[in-house]
């Protein structure tokens, strides 16, 4: 039986990164401030001490260049790990992103594969300033040739994280800063993988299904246990795979209930909740009892400091949500 650590979120990218560094000697790890400094959020704190600086580096400010670089490195036989400061800050690599990152094996014929991760801090709820809130999951979601993942527990983080490291295709991974220190859950020592697009229930049901990821899974799950007392039996499934999404999850899940709520904190309009909307429609029609309803942020930028309540879907919104569906 394997020994386990009781791990943060931000603790477990940590724990991921330093497993498979030990394992894989062409995993390297770069990004602004990510050596000495360990990271703003002290994500790869001492793996430079551990690894070296020719595999824990250091870059300029420079997002293109970061991604551009791990790009050139992962053709080149390495498996990169480049971490963007926050996800509102991938902009400026959005080129590399889309135009070499996703479209290296199409554009090559599969001659070329790219093993790399691109790893952000994303989502609000922290106090921060203009860019570091950013909820944009779907952009990233759109794009064929790109995986995107977003964990919600320490033991998901590591699994999915060691995934992504020995994917032979390039995955954004997105990290729920949120909770980056918010509880602490059971992760193995050992190395382990969760597979990437499988769904995982983290609450039975049979009245709805309410379909989340990343941060917004706790509150959701605390809507779920509040409603129990009035007699509504709700479903969390959390994603973990924003793309690819576990299709056959959400149908089934939703074929059991007849009813379902969508849950992010990205904008409605054009947010993933519309595709989940649709492929509800498409694949289970005739059991439907209900219209779907989201509940998600704004479409408008992430407000400021404490208005950032206001914004975020929280349980009380989530249980408004539900309550609704149920009652139609």
């Amino acid at each position: 039986m394997s020994e386990t650590q009781n791990l943060t979120i931000v603790q477990a990218v940590r724990d991921g990164l330093a497993t498979e560094m030990a394992l894989d000697d062409d995993v390297v790890a770069l990004g602004q401030d990510i050596g000495a400094n360990g990271g703003v959020f002290r994500a790869t704190q001492g793996l430079q001490d551990e690894f070296g600086d020719q595999r824990v580096v250091d870059t300029p400010l420079a997002e293109s260049g970061i991604v551009g670089s791990a790009v050139g490195l992962a053709t080149g036989g390495m498996k990169p790990v480049s971490e963007i400061q926050f996800s509102g800050f991938m902009y400026p690599g959005f080129d590399q992103i889309v135009s070499h990152m996703a479209r290296y094996r199409t554009r090559s014929r599969s001659r070329f594969n790219l093993p790399m991760v691109l790893r952000a801090p994303y989502g609000g709820g922290i106090r921060a300033p203009e860019h570091h809130s950013d909820s944009k999951e779907a952009f990233y979601a759109h794009e064929a040739g790109l995986k995107v993942v977003v964990p919600s527990t320490p033991y998901d983080t590591k699994g999915l994280l060691i995934s992504a490291i020995r994917d032979p295709d390039p995955v954004v991974f997105l990290e729920p800063k949120l909770i980056y220190r918010a509880f602490r859950g059971e992760v193995p020592e050992e190395d382990y993988e969760v597979p990437i697009g499988e769904a995982a229930t983290r609450r039975e049901g049979s009245d709805v299904s309410v379909f989340t990821y990343g941060a917004m899974t706790r509150p959701t799950l605390e809507a779920a246990e509040n409603l129990a007392e009035e007699g509504i039996d709700a479903e969390v499934v959390d994603l973990r795979s924003v793309s690819p999404m576990d299709r056959e999850a959400i149908v089934e899940s939703f074929k059991k209930t007849g009813r379902a709520v969508v849950v992010h904190e990205a904008p409605k309009s054009g947010g993933l909740a519309g595709e989940i909307t649709a492929l509800i429609q498409e694949e289970a029609l005739y059991y439907q009892e209900a219209p779907v309803k989201r509940v998600t942020g704004f479409d408008v930028p992430v407000p400021l400091y404490a208005m950032e309540d206001y914004y975020l879907p929280n349980a009380a919104r989530v249980e408004d949500g539900i309550r609704e569906t149920v009652e139609f």
